[in-house]
């Protein structure tokens, strides 16, 4: 099981960097329609909070199988966040 800290950091990493990919779409397509993508970012920002509220409040007994869920949503809240991003 990756440390605490390391799980942090890889959601704010991969998170971020989906964030700074919406604001490079943003950027090349400065025509498009925006509330899309901004929404998106604020879909990001909501889902980087939860999983990191989901960590901070992890305790008591089975805590190896409570961040592995914690995992488990980081995997399907980052794949479903990239394919809304491939759809702008």
């Amino acid at each position: 099981m990756p440390s605490i800290k390391q799980l942090k950091k890889d959601i704010n990493n991969e998170i971020g960097d989906l964030i700074e990919d919406i604001y490079l779409w943003e950027l090349s397509n400065p025509t498009a329609d925006l509330s899309k993508s901004e929404k998106l970012i604020d879909e990001a920002i909501l889902a980087f909070d939860d999983l990191i509220q989901q960590i901070n409040a992890v305790s008591g007994d089975g805590v190896k199988g409570q961040f592995k869920k914690i995992q488990e949503a980081k995997a399907k809240v980052i794949t479903d966040l990239l394919k809304k991003s491939a759809k702008l």
